[in-house]
């Protein structure tokens, strides 16, 4: 299950035929996304086994799971935007079912990025998966 946020990036993603401009699609979303607060950039926050520096602010509202971020690489930055538009806004317990390599793998992400940042978007899908069994 994804959100239907998520699901428009799949919808953009199947327009885009070259892998330059979905490179530049996930670091425009990431651009477009806020920043996060200074104060919620701590070691409590940090994700660990990202070559990039990555935080992760992670919350439920009502039920609801959310989650703010940010890193200090572009395409990491739009890779933590591509998570939001997936969990965010889900209940706990439908946020507790996404599969997210299986919705990532449709956009085909893995097979584009180095060793590194496929190893960074793991830990970051960890520390979600985690946060969400607590």
């Amino acid at each position: 299950m994804a959100t239907q946020a998520f699901e428009d990036i799949v919808d953009d993603f199947e327009f885009m035929d070259d892998w330059e401009d979905r490179y530049r699609y996930v670091i425009e979303l990431g651009k477009a996304m806020p920043p996060l607060e200074d104060a919620f950039k701590v070691d409590a926050n940090k994700v660990h086994g990202c070559a990039s520096q990555v935080w992760m602010q992670q919350y439920i509202d009502d039920g609801v799971y959310r989650f703010d971020g940010d890193s200090d690489a572009m395409i990491v930055r739009g890779l933590v935007a591509v998570l939001q538009k997936l969990y965010n806004g889900l209940p706990i317990a439908d946020a507790r079912n996404v599969n997210a390599q299986a919705e990532l793998g449709r956009l085909a992400l893995q097979d584009h990025l180095s060793s590194q940042r496929s190893n960074g978007l793991r830990s970051m899908i960890e520390r979600i998966q985690n946060s969400l069994k607590a």
